[in-house]
């Protein structure tokens, strides 16, 4: 009887622990897109690749993004996005915004409280809070 209700015990404590930790992962990865969950306007753009003055003007001048609670995304990054979604990844360190077609726009992301950096490939992207 003994040797029974110590298997239980012990099945119960792990069980125990593995919802806490997956409720820690969840507020960990939430933490992030709660602070994502905004309007933003970039203010800055530095291009790692060949970038015209007119295509860096445009996108300091239409440059908004507005993320929404349930993974969507509006706005002007490169290009208009009227439908898009978002994935946000690695606690917050990871942004993927896909556009209406499916397009993927991969970046490292650094938010904090009222500012977003959007680090890819081609250019690195930096964001007010409206």
């Amino acid at each position: 009887m003994f040797n029974f209700n110590h298997k239980i015990m012990k099945k119960s404590k792990l069980f125990i622990f593995g919802i806490a930790f997956l409720t820690i992962i969840m507020i960990s990865c939430h933490k992030g897109r709660n602070k994502l969950i905004n309007s933003w306007k970039i203010t800055a753009v530095e291009a790692k690749v060949p970038l015209s003055d007119s295509v860096k003007n445009a996108i300091l001048k239409n440059g908004t993004l507005t993320f929404t609670e349930d993974g969507h995304v509006t706005g002007y990054l490169q290009a208009e996005i009227t439908d898009g979604t978002y994935i946000l990844t690695k606690g917050g360190k990871s942004l993927v915004i896909k556009d209406e077609t499916g397009t993927p726009y991969p970046s490292e992301s650094t938010i904090t409280d009222d500012k977003l950096i959007l680090d890819s490939k081609e250019m690195k992207i930096t964001l007010d809070k409206i």
